[in-house]
């Protein structure tokens, strides 16, 4: 079982009415949410873990998880509002303004995190998830806890807008949950974010050098590569005609925890040693996923037989 752990919200995505009138219009969302319904989708074991609201907006939230085959018993219900992220979409690109305060997402303690049963073999962190108190303490909290027993996949997917004000705290919290993962997927932009100039490559090993096994980079329409301390491999992206961006990166994301979980790899051990031909696989499957996810509106990851 992957348990995906971070903010699930509500897209209010650009639309147009009947009448012809701009509009938004209400889809399931957030990063790390997309992730656990790609991995649902592709026919992996997937469960979420998150603050979710009882209110109507929850209730979407959480019948989209049902319908992707992920397992909500984790999650920490409550009575507090969901997330809401407001979304303007410049030639195909996201922005977002967020409305987030004193949510259940965002309210999430140490009190709420779940008992994890030994069928638990990876978490997935990320997202805006990880940049206010106090949930992004508490998932940095479970990450500690759980990092020695079980695999950690972080992908931070930064957002330099929504940090302003916070980006030394925010560094820090991300360099210390990057030491404790073993995997950790960042875009070229994250990279050099967090590392500066430099060629990617390079740059993923100094990423290594603080612990992970295993750097997976996404370089947008050229396509994604995975960096161990011996390995530099890399897949090109299919070409297709994009809508927009939102999800591919959470969908790329659930297709390589997909691939290696598929290979028997998703362990510490099979971490340590991947062949060539599991992270090409990893990649593959990533970026094919992803493909398909930004040839329609919205996070909408495909299904296994779309594949």
């Amino acid at each position: 079982m992957i348990l995906s752990c971070g903010e699930a919200l509500i897209d209010m995505l650009p639309r147009t009415s009947i009448g012809g009138e701009a509009c938004f219009a209400p889809y399931a969302g957030g990063a790390v949410f997309n992730t656990a319904i790609a991995l649902g989708r592709l026919g992996a074991p997937s469960a979420f873990f998150s603050g979710v609201s009882n209110d109507m907006l929850g209730e979407i939230l959480t019948d989209t998880l049902t319908a992707s085959k992920v397992d909500i018993r984790p999650m920490a219900r409550s009575d507090r509002p969901t997330t809401v992220a407001f979304v303007k979409l410049v030639d195909g690109q996201a922005t977002y303004a967020f409305y987030d305060e004193a949510t259940a997402g965002r309210m999430l303690a140490t009190a709420d995190l779940p008992a994890l049963s030994a069928d638990v073999d990876a978490l997935f962190f990320g997202g805006i998830s990880l940049v206010n108190d106090p949930a992004a303490s508490t998932y940095e909290a479970l990450q500690a806890r759980e990092c020695e027993a079980r695999v950690t996949m972080i992908d931070p997917n930064i957002r330099p807008g929504f940090i302003a004000g916070k980006e030394a705290e925010y560094r820090a919290r991300i360099e210390r949950m990057i030491a404790r993962a073993d995997i950790v997927k960042l875009s070229d932009e994250d990279l050099h974010w967090l590392e500066g100039k430099g060629d990617l490559t390079a740059l993923a090993r100094g990423i290594l050098a603080k612990g992970p096994k295993v750097v997976f980079i996404t370089e947008g329409a050229a396509g994604a590569r995975a960096v161990t301390a011996t390995q530099d491999r890399f897949v090109a992206a299919q070409k297709v005609t994009v809508v927009d961006t939102v999800g591919a990166g959470d969908t790329f994301n659930a297709g390589v925890l997909a691939a290696l979980d598929l290979a028997g790899s998703l362990t510490k051990p099979g971490l340590s040693a991947l062949p060539d031909a599991t992270l090409d696989a990893a990649l593959s499957l990533g970026t094919r996923a992803a493909a398909i996810t930004v040839s329609r509106a919205g996070a909408n990851p495909p299904w296994a037989e779309e594949l």
